[in-house]
């Protein structure tokens, strides 16, 4: 029907944009909603819904924009101070060429208030209805419920949807766990082939339909082969039943889909109308009650037979039970007492064969590169001993093959050993998640069968000797790590220092010859006109290098220094306010040269420091240099402090710098130095955020970085008062 036909329509119709703002409706609807014409312009079509009803439509409408489905649901419409009113809506998206969605046309129709339950794809020309198709409803619902037999229950269901939707079938379909099934009852018109007790299958139901009806919505089809939303392989299934028209409904048994209440119109297409939706959506419902009930009253049944047989069983497991668990605690504690391996399977096969009752047991480690078996330890009572021995796989294949699958096996021997006669043996893996380490053996008497407990008993105990072995192993391998990696780092320290130390000498000299050699070509006169003179820019640059290196020196010594001795510190009180102006006086020359702003901002009452302040100054030294390294011309570097009841905050921050978060987690690195970051051309070590790092961690503190927003800052983080452990008293300074 064309939106212009509609809106002259007896039926409330309406179209919402994407903004589910109202476009257009009709008469009919207006009258419905209690709002006049005139009103209705760009009202939100879902603030007059219900408020307990509005987010399952709201949630529909979404759904359907995405899916391009239409939907029916049933709502509570608002209507100023009158009652609400209960209507059956249906929404159409409507889309362009290219599948984007324009808006939404619907109808809406008044309902019955007895049902209040969503609804799905009906067609909702006409609504004429038996007058008292709610009572009948009632009635055979009450006929559902009067009876626990499942049988009666299904029959009777499809007997009462028969006789009052008036339809050539109605059935009901049982779901198997694959989603096929199978049809438990049937009433069919004999004009039309019964399908009682087929199995039916439809491999689109899983992908297409379980989540729709999982949701418990019923589906209404009035043509099979008009429909939008049927999948092709449903619809051969009901063209090869000779149905034209479709009406299902979920039975829902504690909220998993459990079958279906279908009814089939196999003469001609079929409308189906609002109160046939409600009436069979009602009479599914109550099925699925009765349905669980039943199942309740089984499992109630079964339940009783079940108990009264464990109760005879349970005071007998019970006191064997709290044995086994007391038996595997105590051997499981000792087992995992140890970082042994050779004390692990010691002790293991000594108390297994103690709780076991057995003659001999033993544990056996594997060479899986040379398919050996090497019997470690052994615990027995009568048998010739077998430690030491080491046995090979292929000579007895078929046990050996199942040990190393992980399982274990239990046998008799036909013909008697010579050493040990017949016997009974258990073999158990010792394994983990990383394979198989070894076995455990059990050995008695030939007359005794291994239990179930006994198995569990062993078992268990090989996958605590697995554990305990495996962290064994864990343990002397990081040892072992932690040995060699303390060499080396030995190895590194003595390296650089030995370096550094062998390296002072011949720079002292070199420094010192720099010097001679810098006075006598003064008195010759060569350093007259230093700007174009090739002798005074060469003696520049060796001069320059020379204190580079000094200083790359000084701060390999110092960091060898604190990363191997023990922090003794200097403590002395100071006070920042006054301190602090005179610690930056140098960089304030530095800065201007370079056209930058350097400045001091302090918490007016800082409190006295007490730390090493010959640490702390060569902290913020080191920081200050940097900062005027790094910092561009006509920006900012700025020296903050301030302090709480505990700790003092020191920040020096320089703007026209931005430093990648990549970057930041390598700064305070050895050696590491941020490429093209450098616009004055210094140079530098890259160690001097390291020293500055470790200074402040023996200071108690901590150094922070942070940059973003064309700004980096470092904030040393240090104790008020330095700690106790690493403290050299020291004179008192303010």
């Amino acid at each position: 029907m064309s939106l212009q036909l509609a809106l002259n329509s007896s039926i409330g119709v309406f179209e919402i944009d994407a903004q589910a703002r109202l476009i257009q409706v009709n008469s009919a609807w207006c009258q419905l909603a209690a709002i006049r014409l005139e009103a209705v312009e760009d009202n939100d079509f879902f603030l007059l819904i219900h408020s307990d009803d509005r987010p399952g439509v709201l949630n529909q409408w979404q759904q359907m924009m995405q899916s391009h489905q239409p939907f029916c649901t049933r709502f509570r419409l608002l209507r100023d101070a009158n009652e609400p009113l209960w209507v059956i809506g249906q929404f159409i998206p409507q889309c362009q060429a290219n599948g984007d969605f324009v808006s939404t046309r619907g109808t809406l129709v008044e309902t019955p208030s007895i049902l209040s339950t969503s609804v799905s794809a009906i067609t909702l020309k006409s609504l004429s209805q038996p007058i008292d198709w709610e009572r009948q409803v009632l009635e055979a619902v009450h006929k559902i419920r009067r009876t626990l037999n499942l049988r009666q229950i299904l029959n009777t269901t499809t007997t009462e949807a028969y006789r009052l939707i008036q339809v050539d079938r109605a059935l009901i379909f049982r779901f198997e766990p694959t989603w096929n099934g199978t049809v438990l009852t049937e009433i069919v018109n004999p004009e039309w082939k019964s399908i009682l007790n087929c199995m039916i299958s439809d491999p689109c139901f899983a992908r297409a339909d379980v989540d729709f009806y999982q949701g418990g919505y019923p589906r209404a089809t009035a043509d099979i082969h008009e429909s939008n939303y049927l999948t092709q392989c449903y619809i051969e299934l009901l063209d090869k039943f000779q149905v034209k028209a479709v009406l299902s409904a979920p039975i829902l048994q504690e909220g998993q889909l459990w079958g279906l209440l279908i009814l089939h119109q196999c003469s001609h297409p079929r409308e189906w109308q609002a109160w046939e939706i409600d009436a069979v959506y009602h009479l599914a419902q109550h099925v699925g009650v009765a349905v669980y009930q039943h199942e309740q009253m089984q499992q109630l049944q079964r339940a009783n037979a079940d108990l009264e047989r464990q109760v005879q069983r349970s005071n007998a497991q019970l006191k064997l039970a709290l044995e086994f668990e007391a038996t595997l605690k105590r051997i499981a504690d000792r087992v995992r007492d140890s970082l042994d391996e050779n004390q692990i399977l010691e002790t293991a096969v000594r108390e297994l064969a103690i709780s076991a009752g057995v003659s001999n047991c033993n544990a056996s480690l594997y060479d899986l590169d040379t398919r050996t078996s090497t019997v470690c330890y052994e615990h027995t009572t009568s048998l010739e001993p077998v430690q030491g021995r080491i046995v090979m796989m292929d000579n007895f294949p078929e046990g050996y093959a199942q040990l190393l699958r992980g399982q274990y096996f239990q046998f008799c021997s036909l013909l008697p050993n010579p050493k040990r006669g017949r016997v009974a043996m258990l073999a158990c893996p010792i394994v983990d998640d990383q394979g198989v380490l070894g076995d455990l053996w059990l050995i008695s008497q030939e007359y005794r069968a291994f239990n179930e407990q006994d198995i569990r008993l062993v078992e268990q105990v090989a996958n605590q000797c697995a554990i305990a072995i495996r962290q064994a192993r864990l343990y002397q391998a990081s040892q072992a790590q932690v040995k060699e990696l303390e060499k080396l780092n030995c190895l590194k320290d003595d390296f650089l220092s030995t370096v550094s130390h062998e390296l002072r000498t011949p720079i002292s000299n070199i420094k010192m010859a720099t010097q001679m050699l810098e006075l006598s070509l003064q008195r010759q006169g060569l350093f007259s006109n230093p700007d174009s003179n090739p002798i005074s820019r060469y003696f520049r640059i060796l001069n320059d290098e020379c204190h580079r290196e000094t200083r790359l020196i000084n701060d390999l010594l110092d960091l060898s220094r604190l990363e191997v001795a023990e922090d003794i510190l200097n403590l002395s009180s100071v006070d920042l306010i006054e301190w602090l102006p005179h610690l930056i006086a140098p960089f304030v020359e530095r800065a201007r040269d370079h056209q930058q702003t350097l400045e001091l901002n302090l918490q007016p009452d800082l409190p006295l420091l007490t730390t090493d302040v010959s640490r702390l100054e060569r902290i913020l030294n080191e920081l200050l240099n940097n900062a005027c390294k790094y910092t561009p011309a006509n920006e900012v570097i700025r020296l903050a402090a301030e302090a709480n009841a505990t700790q003092i905050y020191l920040s020096i921050s320089n703007s026209g710098v931005e430093i990648s978060p990549q970057e930041l987690e390598r700064i305070f690195d050895k050696f590491y130095r941020i490429p093209s970051k450098d616009p004055w051309k210094h140079g530098g070590t890259g160690l001097g955020l390291a020293l500055v790092k470790r200074l402040a961690e023996t200071l108690g503190g901590n150094v922070q970085a942070q940059s973003g927003r064309d700004r980096t800052s470092f904030v040393v983080e240090i104790p008020l008062v330095a700690p106790e452990p690493h403290v050299k008293p020291s004179a008192t300074n303010s």
